[in-house]
């Protein structure tokens, strides 16, 4: 049977309430970022929940790393983490995922923007060819 996990935490993110919402089934890892305004109470948090689990946008899927439960000496633990910090850099799975959510929806964003320009550079070209030849029919 597979184990589903869902996290919200709930912190101030100047000057907002932020939530961010990490869930981990099946071996994949999402995120979706929830912003407040002011602060939530518990049971608006809940309510929320309930209500808006299904529109929430959550980013890509990544490889979820299941916790070791071998116990493992302090001292080596802190310098395996320290190189793996070095790797991959500093930030939470939260936050990679996040970040990963941003970059996809800035490529989307770009490409969006770029038809929309092609678009309308074309719609000016036609307006300057029909009043070129409109001025050219011998009227």
């Amino acid at each position: 049977m597979d184990k589903a996990l869902s996290k919200l935490t709930v912190f101030f993110e100047e000057p907002f309430w932020v939530g961010v919402c990490e869930c981990e089934y099946k071996g994949k890892y999402e995120v979706c970022k929830i912003t407040f305004g002011a602060e939530p109470r518990d049971c608006e948090i809940y309510d929320f929940v309930l209500k808006n689990w299904n529109r929430l946008k959550f980013s890509p899927s990544i490889e979820a790393i299941g916790p070791d439960e071998k116990h493992t000496n302090p001292k080596r633990m802190q310098r395996t983490l320290k190189r793996q910090l070095q790797k991959t850099g500093i930030g939470t799975k939260a936050q990679q995922a996040l970040k990963l959510q941003r970059d996809q929806c800035r490529i989307e964003r770009k490409s969006r923007s770029r038809k929309q320009r092609e678009a309308e550079k074309k719609r000016q070209f036609e307006l300057r060819q029909k009043k070129h030849r409109e001025k050219h029919r011998g009227r």
